[in-house]
């Protein structure tokens, strides 16, 4: 029996082959260069099979418009809303399609490998199209979906045996999404567009191609960064003012300490110079409190999608797009776990020893490796589960790696290893001191056990040495002084903020949070400062103002976030396709008429901004 496998890009092609195989497998050309065929013998169910291992590129057919629709001057543009679609395979495609469609005929199996998210479930599913089309003998009964999370001999066998049919409801859930953004951003972009493109005040703010662009979770993004803009620059600085206290100890043991006052800060600068002075004219200070109690700081929680992204945007200075072809790369050549993945806590039986074990032969962190198997492997548990894949982990030690591959890759494991790790452990000391009716406090730390801070350098746990005076001890102190000061806005937000804000309010998933902050920022709608933090563009700002204007909706994460919680629930079986597509165009092409009738709202928030 021939069985056809098909993996979504060429390097997990040949890497599950060479899992299921035990060692390389023949090779052939297929009618794309970039492509390969994999042939190998295997037993599935008791039959010897050959397979046929390929992969496709990504997305195999996309959606368009029919051509009477395309042109932009063509239509009505509310009639994109209900204008028919074409399934089409791109030119640069049409190679990997007829690969797929020759190998098909001679197959009277199918196992689709493509990864296992959503978007891996649609793209298995435009492979069955193509293969089915050329083969209509591959039925419901003849196709099979590999569930995996790692490209490892283990995983891939595994995989083998436990077959399963692919989930179509997961993929119709893609493709609703999918032509929604085809369809809303179409029209908004045309509307724009045509109406503002050639302005000539409006044309040294746009991109090369003078687009203006609308995505249902671009703008949404896009409203995160003008917001927190807004929001700096209606702030309104205080002035304020505080006493210090500062002594330098001698006994019981020799410590500098800065006292904090417990009322933080007065607004009322005259009375905190009445205060200060009452302080210095009877500057004697007494112990009122001396206590200490157990402190631990927690390590990290298993390593999600999310996580990742915000901690090389932060740590590192890797934006969240460039970290994610660094983690699928290192997926395909069978380093990491797959790194798409919402999950945050470890199964009871994962197996954690062996991927500590492999960890032991590193120079650098081998030693905390090896401590670690000693002691059993006790990581901290989440509270999500996608239900699909683990939390990211490594899966070899890889001291070949360079470059950013090589930093992404020491995070996920440093990562790993600490939380598997126990939290670091400590005392704290808080000392209370008395000066006429006035209470300072002064924090205390001595770290006892230090544990995943020794792999773990992205965290900070500073020591910090506090005598241990009596109750009732008096002494003045060496400084009391009164310092002004102002209340500092809000900083702009950081990749790591806006990440966090998506994930909050359900804009986009793991899987698409770094594409649309690319989006806002190709489309000079935003950019980013020296400090690496988002400032909104002049058009950008104005199209916000403006959408705020007709309906504040459109960049607000609301609308957003219902349309992903509907996706879920075509996902779990809730919804059909059909009724949440009709349910959200009908909805947006109600914004869409009401932004048309508006649109002069638009260009005088434009106006303002670019004069």
């Amino acid at each position: 029996m021939r069985v056809l496998n098909v993996a979504e890009k060429n390097d997990a092609a040949k890497n599950i082959a060479l899992c299921a195989n035990r060692g390389p497998p023949n090779r052939r050309e297929g009618l794309s260069q970039y492509n390969k065929i994999y042939e190998f013998q295997y037993q599935i169910n008791g039959h010897q099979c050959t397979m046929i291992m390929t992969s496709v590129s990504g997305h195999l057919l996309t959606q368009d418009f029919s051509p009477q629709y395309r042109q932009w001057q063509s239509c009505p543009i509310v009639e994109l809303f209900d204008a028919p679609l074409q399934t089409i395979c791109p030119p640069n495609y049409q190679n990997i399609k007829r690969t797929l469609e020759r190998e098909a005929r001679t197959c009277q199996q199918l196992i689709i490998w493509t990864d296992c998210d959503r978007e891996g479930e649609n793209i298995g599913y435009e492979v069955i199209e193509v293969c089915r089309a050329a083969n209509p003998r591959l039925g419901p009964q003849h196709v099979w979906r590999a569930r995996f999370s790692e490209i490892t001999p283990q995983a891939v066998n595994n995989a083998l045996r436990n077959l399963v049919p692919p989930d179509e409801r997961i993929s119709n859930a893609v493709a609703c999404r999918s032509e929604l953004d085809l369809r809303i951003g179409a029209a908004f972009t045309r509307l724009m567009t045509m109406r503002f493109r050639e302005i000539a005040q409006y044309k040294p703010f746009l991109n090369e191609k003078g687009l203006l662009s609308y995505g249902s979770c671009q703008f949404p993004t896009l409203g995160f960064v003008v917001e927190r803009y807004k929001e700096i620059s209606r702030f309104i600085r205080e002035d304020f003012w505080k006493i210090k206290v500062t002594h330098e100890f001698k006994k019981p043991e020799k410590a500098r300490v800065e006292f904090h006052w417990q009322r933080v800060r007065l607004f009322d600068q005259l009375c905190c110079e009445v205060i200060f002075d009452i302080c210095k004219e009877r500057p004697e200070a007494t112990v009122t409190g001396l206590t200490e109690k157990p402190k631990s700081k927690w390590r990290p929680l298993p390593m999600d999608t999310i996580e990742l992204e915000k901690l090389a945007s932060r740590m590192l200075k890797i934006n969240a797009k460039e970290t994610m072809r660094i983690a699928e790369k290192l997926y395909s050549q069978g380093l990491i776990s797959y790194p798409r993945t919402e999950t945050n806590i470890f199964p009871k039986d994962f197996g954690l020893p062996n991927l500590v074990q492999q960890q032991i032969a590193s120079p650098v962190w081998g030693a905390f490796a090896q401590n670690l198997l000693q002691l059993g492997p006790n990581p901290r548990a989440g509270k999500k589960s996608d239900q699909a894949h683990p939390p990211i982990h490594p899966l070899k030690f890889a001291p070949n790696l360079a470059g950013n591959e090589k930093r992404v890759y020491e995070l996920i494991v440093r990562h790993f290893l600490a939380t598997c790790s126990a939290d670091a452990k400590g005392f704290e000391t808080i000392l209370t001191i008395q000066i006429t009716e006035e209470f300072f406090q002064a924090d205390g730390l001595v770290i006892t056990e230090r544990n995943y801070l020794d792999v773990y350098p992205y965290d900070k746990w500073e020591a910090k040495t506090i005598p241990h005076c009596s109750v009732g001890l008096k002494f003045i102190p060496t400084r009391i002084e009164m310092a002004a000061g102002q209340t500092s806005p809000p900083a702009l937000l950081s990749e790591s903020d806006l990440i966090a804000l998506m994930e909050k309010h359900g804009i986009g998933t793991d899987a698409t949070h770094a594409e649309h902050i690319e989006t806002i920022q190709t489309r000079q709608y935003a950019g980013m400062n020296d400090d690496r933090r988002f400032t909104p563009g002049r058009i950008g700002m104005g199209l916000v103002d403006g959408y705020d204007a007709i309906d504040r909706a459109m960049s607000r994460p609301h609308l957003r976030s219902q349309l992903e919680a509907s996706l879920k629930d075509i996902c779990e079986g809730r919804r059909n396709k059909a009724d949440v597509l009709q349910e959200q165009i009908d909805n947006y092409r109600g914004i869409f008429l009401q932004a048309q009738a508006q649109i002069q709202k638009l260009r005088d928030a434009l106006d303002r901004y670019t004069q």
